[in-house]
């Protein structure tokens, strides 16, 4: 019981901060680009509490983290209350759209690099002893969350952050097109996961992320 509480504990801050500053960025560059609706709804703040959905920033991650402590594998995600954007208050919609949903996923990798960051400072003050001490296991908690968020929302699926990108980046026809995916893409997405096909998905991507933060170290 000791050490599944201490495992909550090492994971709640790297979760609860990838999850809302992933949020709050989006509202940011979404302002940056002209669409105020974040901001006028107090989602630009990096409060966790104003991001905090009950279900997916909490329950979700804590019976994900359980069953992985417990039956081995798994993949630890969440999400925090979506941030309003109104893409027709973007300066160009369908440009723009592409800067609004890589926010996130860049706040994450960011977020990867920090607790890299972080770790080495602690290292250097003394503060961290050893490869198992409380900090050195959040710090890798840290960039392990960032990194699989990051993947996770980098998929080309609708209404991921990567789908946004993707429909952003073709021909209007092609990309209203691909737009029709986006009702279905949580049923996409539950599929992939449970035919073993999604973690293979995220590799690439992982792996481009980890190569990025392995230069950090």
């Amino acid at each position: 019981m000791d050490q599944l509480i201490q495992t909550i504990a090492v994971y709640a801050l790297p979760v609860l901060f990838a999850i809302t500053l992933h949020e709050a960025a989006h509202g940011y560059v979404a302002r940056l680009f002209g669409d105020p609706t974040a901001q006028q709804a107090g989602r630009i703040s990096l409060n966790p509490l104003r991001h905090i959905d009950p279900m997916g920033t909490i329950v979700v991650p804590l019976v994900l983290l359980l069953l992985t402590r417990f039956m081995g594998g798994g993949l630890l995600f969440g999400w925090a209350k979506p941030v309003p954007v109104n893409w027709s208050r973007l300066r160009r919609p369908k440009q723009d759209m592409l800067w609004v949903a890589l926010a996130g996923p860049a706040s994450n990798l960011v977020q990867a690099v920090l607790w890299v960051l972080l770790w080495r400072l602690m290292l250097s003050t003394g503060i961290v002893q050893g490869g198992d001490s409380f900090w050195t296991l959040m710090a890798h908690a840290g960039v392990q969350v960032n990194l699989i968020l990051m993947a996770l929302n980098l998929l080309p699926l609708p209404p991921l952050d990567g789908g946004r990108i993707v429909f952003s980046l073709l021909p209007p026809r092609l990309a209203w097109q691909y737009g029709r995916i986006e009702p279905y893409g949580l049923v996409i997405l539950i599929v992939l996961m449970m035919m073993g096909w999604l973690w293979p998905l995220m590799v690439p991507l992982l792996k481009f992320g980890e190569w990025i933060v392995n230069g950090f170290l």
